[in-house]
């Protein structure tokens, strides 16, 4: 066990640890796969939207590869372990389909800032696409040690590619599943029935992860509605260590300026609301057709572009990389 730099955080030793870690469990999760790992060290030290770096096998896998912690255990009989889910479609994850119970990778861990939670009692409104919900179960289960209420939205391309359904459902006071091709829940994409979940919910923040288009499109109609957002990237992450800089998001700061700040070190998580998404190259939705009115008023001033939770603390910024996104490469 290396233990790699870092202070206290609820009386545990900070920062990541590289670690040999036995395969615990290896399965089908749908169109996923999920790995469980002996990390007893990360395990304690890992938070919801926190990654693991793990060196994987085959042909042209130099570099390691970055996947988001999908559940951490700390009592009972799999205490020590952490889950991950991932997509197998590059030379790592098909590597990773390989692995065999009681063999050993080696991983680095727990990286990256993760989610803020909430520092007074309001409700959560959490939006999950494909595995990207995989993390998001893992927050609802702090959130709710916390006593605050959790809403889900889990959305899919199809039904094979919905995740957690069961686990959603038991963590949720109500959770709305849509599919694109409405082979399971509302025919339809997250933000489709985004609006009535924050009506009912009354939420106070939400918390969103998957794929970068549908975080767009997230944080935008939460911006409209004034309602802060927290969002866990996609980017492609070659050292997951902040040095090789391939994993950059521009983020407008306070002052204006946009700057890039590495996904793997600053974020995954990031406000969405200070995102600077064009620049950063994610499509967003084409602007909807509008009949010309001659006494149509005048828009009113854009949100306030600054939308952050007072309930929500802000991770401190502090000063990214090349095989793919978390799970995917």
């Amino acid at each position: 066990m290396t233990r790699l730099k870092g202070g206290v955080v609820e009386g545990r030793s900070e920062g990541p640890v590289r670690a040999t870690c036995e395969v615990i469990v290896r399965r089908r999760e749908g169109a996923y796969w999920l790995l469980s790992l002996a990390a007893r060290e990360i395990a304690e030290r890992a938070q919801p939207g926190q990654f693991v770096e793990i060196a994987v096998g085959g042909p042209h896998t130099l570099l390691r590869r970055p996947f988001s912690i999908a559940r951490v255990s700390r009592q009972g009989a799999s205490a020590g372990t952490i889950d991950v889910v991932f997509d197998a479609h590059g030379p790592g994850t098909d590597w990773m389909t390989s692995v065999e119970v009681h063999d050993v990778v080696d991983v680095i861990g727990p990286l990256g800032t993760p989610f803020p939670l909430p520092q007074r009692k309001v409700n959560t409104v959490l939006v999950g696409g494909g595995y990207g919900v995989a993390p998001l179960l893992f927050l609802a289960e702090s959130l709710l040690r916390k006593g605050l209420r959790v809403d889900m939205i889990n959305g899919a391309g199809t039904a094979e590619r919905m995740l957690g359904t069961i686990e959603a459902k038991r963590l949720s006071a109500s959770v709305a599943f849509t599919t694109d091709d409405g082979s399971y829940g509302v025919a339809g994409q997250v933000t489709d029935v985004l609006d009535e979940v924050l009506d009912r919910s009354n939420a106070g923040v939400v918390y969103a992860c998957g794929p970068n288009p549908m975080l767009r499109a997230v944080a935008e109609r939460c911006r409209a509605r004034g309602v802060p957002v927290q969002v866990a990237v996609e980017e492609r992450m070659g050292c997951g260590l902040g040095v090789c800089f391939t994993c950059v998001v521009p983020i407008r700061g306070r002052d204006g300026q946009v700057r890039n700040r590495r996904s793997c070190l600053e974020g995954p998580v990031f406000n969405g609301a200070r995102i600077d998404w064009d620049a950063w190259g994610i499509p967003g939705a084409p602007p909807p057709a509008v009949a010309a009115d001659a006494d149509a008023a005048p828009p009113g001033p854009s949100p306030d572009p600054d939308l952050a939770a007072p309930d929500v603390s802000q991770p401190a910024p502090r000063p990214d990389a090349g095989d793919g996104p978390r799970g995917s490469a």
